[in-house]
Parts: C-alpha cells; sequence; structure tokens
C-alpha cells in the first residue's frame, strides 16, 4: 500500500450532501474517510482517530474554519489543514495562512484537484527519508514539509522549544536543496557578545575599529551559494535587527567600514525558541523582520509530542557514542525503553541525548536498564557534564553518577585549589576518581569497589584523564 492510500482524512463541512459527495470521492479514490458536521465534533474525531489531514470548510457555525483551525494548531501542531470556501474573501484567506492553513479549495472544485491536493501531504514511511530518525506521524509530517519547502529557495523560520532539533531540521533542508554542494553556516545569535554581532554577521574592512588588522568576510558572505542559519534570532539587539531587516530586503550586505555592497544569493533559515509574536508585541522584536523571516513557518513538536521518536532516537545515540569510544553491541532492556517512553523530557532530545552518554557510563556490562537512566529523580536526566554546580547548590541537591555521591560532593564543594563557582561535575567526578585510585595504590580492582562503578567505566575514565593531561600510567 503506498504513502497516499494510508493517508486518513477528515471531512469537515456542514452541507450534508456536499459532505457526502467530497467522503465518497475519497473512498473510491482508496482512502480513508472521518467526516464531521462542525467544529467541535471534528475535535471529537481528532481526539479518537489518527488523523492524516483535515479538510475543512470556512464557514459553519458554531466554530468556523478559521477558529478550528487555531484549536488543531495548538493541539497538533504538524497536522496539515486545508481549508475550502465557496467565497473569494482575501482577508480571511490572509488570517488562515497566518494561523497555519496548509492551502485553500475553492468551491466549486473538480474531484482530481481535491485528491491532487491531498498527495501533497501524503506522510513518507519511516525510513523513506534520509539523515535523520523519524518514526513518529508528527516527525514524518515535518520532514515531509520541510522537504517540500527544501525545493524552493523561501525562508524558513523555525520555532520549537529548546532542544527540540532546530538545527537538524535545518541541515536537512540544506541537504535536500538545489543548494546542498554550497555552504551551511550557522551563528548563534545569542551567543556572541552584542559588540561582535555585527562584524560576524557582516564582515569588516582593514582598520574599520581596533584590532581589525585584516580584511575579514561575515557569515552573510561565508554563506553565498548556500545557507545561513540565524540560530536564536529574537535575541539579536533591535539596532542589529534593523540591518538585518535592509540586506535580507536588499540581499546585499556592506562590511563594517567598507564602503562596497557585496551582492547575496544564500537562503536564510531562522530559528527561536521564544514565541516570536509576542516578542513583536513586547517591542523587543522589529514586526517588518518577524514577516520577512515568517514566509514559511515550521512548528517542531517538542519531543513528548512524539513520542514514536524517542525510542529510536535512543537506539541512533547508543550506536553513534557506542562507534566513537569503542563500546559496541550495548543495548537498552525492554524496562529501559519503556522508561525512557513515559519521561516527559523537558530538556528535549539534546536530554535524551545527555541520558543515553550517561548511561552508557553507568552500565556494567553491555546491557541498560532502567536503572542506569537516573530518570527517577529528574537531576541526572536534567544535567550535563559540563553544568555548573554553583556555591548556592547544596552538595545533597546535586546528583552524580557515582554511589559515594554524598562524600564526593562534600569533599569537593570544599575543595580550596579551585572555587565552587566554576566547579563543575566533570571536574569534580574526575578529582574523586583519581583521589580514591591515590587512596587504594593504583588498584583499580579496590578503586571500582570503593566507587561503585564497573571496571570498564573506569578504565574508559582513566584513558579519557590520560588523554587529556590529568593522569599517567
Amino acid at each position: 500500500m503506498s504513502a497516499t492510500e494510508k493517508q486518513t482524512i477528515l471531512i469537515v463541512e456542514d452541507d450534508a450532501s456536499l459532505r457526502e459527495a467530497i467522503c465518497d470521492t475519497l473512498e473510491l479514490a482508496g482512502r480513508t474517510v472521518f467526516s464531521a458536521p462542525d467544529g467541535p465534533e471534528a475535535l471529537n474525531i481528532l481526539e479518537a482517530q489518527k488523523i492524516s489531514i483535515v479538510i475543512s470548510d470556512v464557514r459553519m457555525m458554531p466554530m468556523d474554519g478559521i477558529t478550528l483551525l487555531k484549536e488543531i494548531r495548538q493541539r497538533y501542531p504538524q497536522l496539515p489543514v486545508v481549508l475550502m470556501t465557496a467565497y473569494a474573501d482575501v482577508d480571511r484567506a490572509v488570517e488562515a495562512m497566518r494561523s497555519g492553513a496548509c492551502d485553500f479549495l475553492l468551491k466549486p472544485f473538480e474531484p482530481g484537484a481535491l485528491i491532487a491536493q491531498i498527495e501533497k501531504y501524503a506522510l513518507p514511511e519511516p525510513g523513506e527519508i534520509t539523515d535523520v530518525v523519524a518514526f513518529d506521524a508528527a516527525s514524518l509530517n515535518l520532514f515531509g514539509i520541510a522537504g517540500r519547502v527544501a525545493q524552493t529557495d523561501a525562508t524558513v523560520l523555525l520555532t520549537g522549544e529548546s532542544g527540540v532539533g532546530k538545527e537538524v531540521v535545518a541541515r536537512f533542508i540544506h541537504k535536500n536543496s538545489a543548494r546542498k554542494s554550497g555552504p551551511f553556516v550557522a551563528i548563534n545569535c545569542a551567543a556572541i557578545p552584542e559588540s561582535l554581532l555585527e562584524a560576524t554577521l557582516f564582515g569588516y574592512e582593514k582598520g574599520a575599529f581596533t584590532g581589525a588588522q585584516t580584511a575579514q568576510a561575515g557569515k552573510f558572505e561565508q554563506a553565498q551559494d548556500g545557507t545561513l542559519l540565524l540560530d536564536e534570532v529574537t535575541e539579536m539587539p533591535l539596532a542589529l535587527q534593523a540591518k538585518l531587516l535592509r540586506v535580507l530586503q536588499e540581499r546585499e550586505v556592506e562590511r563594517v567600514g567598507g564602503k562596497k555592497p557585496v551582492s547575496l544569493n544564500i537562503r536564510i533559515i531562522a530559528t527561536s525558541n521564544r514565541d516570536m509574536a509576542e516578542a513583536v508585541r513586547r517591542g523587543v522584536f522589529r514586526e517588518d523582520l518577524y514577516y520577512r523571516l515568517n514566509v514559511f513557518p515550521i512548528l517542531i513538536p517538542a519531543l513528548r509530542q512524539r513520542p514514536a521518536d524517542i525510542v529510536p532516537l535512543a537506539r541512533h545515540f547508543l550506536l553513534e557514542q557506542g562507534a566513537q569510544i569503542g563500546w559496541q553491541g550495548m543495548r537498552f532492556t525492554p524496562a529501559a525503553e519503556a522508561a525512557l517512553t513515559a519521561h516527559a523530557w523537558p530538556g528535549n532530545v539534546r536530554e535524551l541525548e545527555n541520558v543515553v552518554q550517561r548511561a552508557m557510563i553507568l552500565a556494567s556490562d553491555n546491557t541498560i536498564g532502567p536503572e542506569n537512566l537516573g530518570l527517577a529523580d529528574g537531576v541526572i536526566g536534567a544535567m550535563s557534564a559540563g553544568d555548573t554546580v554553583s556555591a548556592a547548590t547544596p552538595a545533597a541537591a546535586v546528583a552524580f553518577p557515582f554511589p559515594m555521591a554524598d562524600t564526593f560532593a562534600a569533599n569537593k564543594l570544599s575543595n580550596s585549589e579551585k572555587s565552587a563557582d566554576n566547579m563543575n561535575m566533570k571536574d569534580l567526578e574526575r578529582e574523586h576518581i583519581l583521589k580514591i585510585l591515590a587512596e587504594v595504590r593504583g588498584s583499580r580492582k579496590a578503586a571500582v569497589e570503593r566507587l561503585g562503578i564497573s571496571e570498564r567505566t573506569l578504565r574508559y575514565k582513566l584513558k579519557q584523564y590520560k588523554e587529556e593531561g590529568y593522569f599517567q600510567e
């Protein structure tokens, strides 16, 4: 059965005769069809059934198609919605597109036009999309949409919570575009000081400011014939937003201290983990720049909203990280996979990757059980090895991945050689392991018993410390 034949379609139409005719057309074409006479009934069906696409009339009572669309966007952000209307109402069409409608069908329409419209939104099968892990219907729809916009040069705005994989989607768009042979250049607008961001973006000429001893091309020029990713664009200062708007409008950039504009042939992808419309309302983001970037918006669902991806992603990270450190053949127990699926993942895919890495270290053999995940108290799963332990953090509140955590934390939070403000978990862990190893006169057997870890984990840690210059055999 093809992907299009597997589509399940919901028709929302208050005209009973037309609703029946549309359903008959789709059923004859081999589709599974549900129907509703109004918006509230449509929402009930969406809760009970797995729907691939919604085709809804605009003018209905008591809930019109625009209101239904907004409700669907809140509850099912990746579900395609096509609106149909017999009225040439431009204002409502604009409102609908801004609210997330995929397209319009003008009544009356031919059966072929209806089928063609639906086929545009057929979900690819798991495995058909390369370079990404996508098994959940929400992810399949997401990358299906991303693949379609990749064939154009439209500016894309990716939004979603922190850690959902916005850069992964951006790279997918680039790799599936006509610009794939060109560069993919990413810049995090939140990570660069305001004083340096303009020069980093636009480049500068020799002598433009103190320290500019040579001319330097900016990120825009570096992305020529390729794709530029403006990550966390809402963190950009207002003054610089005005300059960015001009670059996007004119498709040319002028270096700091320069006088000759450079023409640009690039594709722009922007990301944000904020509500950009709210940022516009609060006056921290320019409205004109928002609409310039919001040509093709894609909301990336949180990991908890695509649960079928959780275990495949965890297995992917297990293989990837195992290959990097030479630990092959590790696997999750069914109980561990059930625990992964049940977790809320407030840190999204980034948190999942961290949990898998720590679980590999904690496992005593090639099998990872739920006890190795550290999800019960939510602390290990929420902190990465690089998170800073501040002086205000009680030792008991910090979850270390070793049984002697209390003694370890108490000893090291008072360390005289390094202040607690810049002491991080990785440093504390290393110092504790080396301290125990010294106390047992280098006996690895005694050290693993004291530490409560496996010998393989200790070997891996000592190999790391040796490479970093902290340990000599």
